[in-house]
């Protein structure tokens, strides 16, 4: 890519979205096309298609998906297939009929196996059955490397494929009923500051493992496999490093500053007992992640107090 060329971000208001569009402003990139959902409904075929063929943008990256929480996983499963396989579909197939130079598809880890052996290898797709709680969601992602390796295998079309890791920072959901772990801590300690509570309830034992990248920390992954990889398999980007549920409970309260007690709720369900990406493929390509846990934590919160999240 150069500084000139013209660049679609989908799903450009979404926490990986608006970090890549941030990535891409920092290095200099100025011709930025982005679309709200209400300003293009990627779901529709026909109005996707003529998108592209008025902007014809020459690179994609469709960070643009409909998420959620185990709790909306399993509940709109429906909406969760239809909703991100037609939005990849149309994406990917106009790029190939506007002959985009190149486009950047991002995935989940969620579309490994769920007794896939940890670390999680790129090898370990497809090599057993998925978790059933967010299986639809799963089974879309895969489509979309899917498609974007059968577009390359039929019409030689340069789409390449990233499966992120656990990721928190800037445009987080922090709504305690659908949110991820970090986020959900964070609100839950600065909750308990601001009313001076004496305690946190954290759920489960706090003994399963979670690794977390920074979003900014993807973004920079994102622009680099853009600019190096063109290879067909996906590439797995994360930190390579996991945390106890509860050390990081322990690390943002201190970073919050909270000081009552913490109580773990034993009855309450752990999830999967670990979750490590293998990113020695990423680090061989040239990559590693530059921020660590605590800083990275320490950012989101100052941002969190900054534009009064909650």
């Amino acid at each position: 890519m150069k500084t000139q060329d013209k660049i679609f971000v989908a799903g450009h208001r979404g926490m990986v979205g608006s970090a890549i569009v941030r990535k891409l402003n920092q290095k200099g990139f100025a011709n930025i096309i982005t679309r709200s959902s209400k300003e293009l409904d990627l779901t529709n075929q026909q109005l996707v298609n003529e998108f592209f063929e008025s902007e014809k943008p020459q690179f994609v990256f469709l960070a643009a998906a409909k998420v959620g929480g185990i709790h909306a996983n399993n509940t709109y499963r429906a909406d969760f297939l239809y909703q991100n396989l037609m939005m990849e579909s149309n994406v990917i197939h106009a790029a190939y009929k506007n002959n985009v130079e190149k486009l950047f598809f991002l995935g989940s880890s969620c579309i490994y196996p769920k007794e896939a052996p940890q670390p999680l290898k790129e090898d370990y797709l497809l090599t057993g059955p998925l978790e059933q709680t967010n299986e639809p969601y799963a089974i879309a992602k895969i489509a979309g490397i899917k498609l974007c390796e059968s577009y390359r295998r039929q019409y030689n079309c340069n789409f390449i494929s990233a499966m992120p890791t656990n990721l928190y920072g800037p445009n987080d959901n922090y709504d305690l009923n659908n949110s991820h772990v970090l986020p959900a801590l964070i609100r839950k300690f600065h909750t308990a500051k601001v009313e001076s509570k004496d305690e946190v309830v954290v759920w489960g034992t706090g003994t399963p493992l979670r690794e977390f990248l920074h979003v900014d920390d993807l973004a920079e992954a994102c622009f680099y496999l853009m600019q190096n990889y063109n290879e067909e398999q996906l590439v797995n980007v994360g930190s390579g490093v996991d945390i106890s549920i509860k050390d990081l409970a322990l690390l943002v309260k201190k970073i919050v500053g909270f000081t009552g007690n913490l109580i773990f709720d034993e009855t309450k369900p752990d999830g999967t007992y670990r979750k490590l990406m293998d990113v020695s493929k990423l680090e061989k390509l040239g990559w590693k992640y530059t921020i660590e846990l605590e800083k990275g934590i320490e950012m989101v919160y100052q941002d969190v107090l900054k534009n009064n999240i909650f």
